[in-house]
């Protein structure tokens, strides 16, 4: 939409073609139907470095349509934001259908003709241009300049399945393997069941290899029925994936990173000094989640029932252990169907990051998903949606 908008904007006549019956049915259940516009993170160079070693490909796109202009536009739009917490950008309505809208005025302004439940089949191309594209229904369509705006394979039930790809192979674009991220992860341990929607806020959890830190992240995370999810953990699924093809992965909890061990001991023998004559298993509410409690205590190996006083040295410090390296078994992250975003795509290098024009077929533009490009949660991927769709259809018109 935004790239058809700006095309549009820029004087040419637009068709937009849409698989689906109606428009934008990712952007409305992005941010958790909130839609996490973008982030207010100003510095160019720290903003690209969030993208991984391909975040210099943004550089250029960035500088023509950037995080103020996004906030910007929308603002103009009649869509009122606001920043909260990580410097992410929301409609200040918490409504994902007002930044729909806002898009829909956009290409309507433009006279974008729009082709909903129409889906592109085949792409004909002759002498490394494209000559038209096929639909579904036997209609073919024939333009000058041609832009693909259609997302990875994340979420599949919006129409992102991943069958560009074929077709983009097919004009001779190279495709990195498409692999889900921003996903949650799921475990082997048998008691990740018991913990079922208990929410972790202050935590530190880190990704573990061959008794290597690989990666660690702080703040807030959930337990799922079979692993887990929430910011940091949809944050290193990428690099756990990766990890994952190469062997054995763990995941390392410490429940308590403002303490060091040390602290946390004096901290829980203060606690079992007070509770004197409590049994263990009702010595830890000042310390822990109820929900986390029962787990802790089966691990932890202690008899829930022994009085704290009678609780060991030893004991205490494995518990403290415990506390500070909780560890889980990674098996695999979930899939597609839970992705927020695809990592892979498009090789960039076959791509003109200052207009986004394929460099094997002329007239071919790309933008968004679709390339090689994805970054943490916060905002970050919808700012890439923005700023190479807008720089898409402002060089698509001839």
């Amino acid at each position: 939409m935004i790239a058809a908008g700006r095309a549009a904007e820029m004087g040419a006549d637009v068709v937009l073609v849409e698989k689906n019956t109606r428009l934008g049915v990712k952007l409305l259940i992005t941010g958790k139907g909130r839609c996490n516009i973008t982030n207010v993170e100003s510095d160019l160079q720290f903003l690209t470095e969030k993208y991984g070693k391909n975040g210099k490909f943004l550089f250029s796109s960035f500088s023509k349509f950037g995080v103020k202009d996004v906030v910007d536009f929308f603002e103009t739009a009649g869509v009122k934001t606001k920043v909260e917490r990580g410097g992410r950008v929301f409609p200040v309505s918490n409504r994902s259908t007002d930044v729909l809208v806002a898009l829909k005025d956009y290409i309507t302004a433009g006279q974008v003709k729009v082709l909903r439940t129409a889906e592109v089949v085949k792409i004909v191309h002759r002498e490394k241009r494209i000559a038209k594209i096929l639909l579904e229904s036997g209609k073919s369509i024939v333009a000058d300049n041609y832009i693909v705006c259609t997302g990875g394979k994340s979420y599949p039930e919006t129409g992102s399945n991943g069958e560009i790809y074929k077709l983009l192979s097919h004009l001779g674009h190279r495709v990195n393997k498409p692999t889900p991220s921003l996903v949650p992860v799921v475990c082997q341990d048998r008691f990740i069941k018991q913990l079922e929607g208990l929410s972790l806020k202050n935590v530190d959890i880190s990704v573990w290899q061959d008794r290597k830190k690989k990666a660690s992240r702080f703040g807030e995370a959930i337990f799922t029925a079979n692993g887990m999810s929430g910011p940091i953990i949809l944050d290193m699924s990428k690099e756990a994936n990766q990890l994952l093809s190469t062997g054995d992965v763990k995941l390392i909890i410490d429940f308590k990173p403002a303490l060091s061990e040390p602290a946390l001991d004096k901290r829980v023998l203060r606690d079992f000094q007070e509770l004197n004559n409590k049994m263990f298993k009702n010595s830890l509410d000042q310390l822990l989640p109820k929900k986390l409690i029962p787990v802790i205590v089966q691990l932890s190996k202690i008899d829930g029932d022994k009085k704290v006083n009678l609780v060991s040295k030893d004991e205490r410090k494995k518990l403290v252990k415990l506390l500070k390296s909780f560890e889980l078994k990674l098996i695999r992250v979930a899939g597609f169907d839970k992705a927020i975003v695809t990592s892979g795509g498009v090789e960039l290098k076959e791509v003109d990051p200052k207009t986004m024009q394929s460099k094997i077929i002329p007239n071919l533009y790309l933008a968004g998903e679709v390339l090689d490009l994805d970054g943490p949660t916060g905002g970050y991927n919808l700012q890439v949606a923005w700023s190479t769709g807008y720089v898409a259809g402002d060089s698509a018109v001839d």
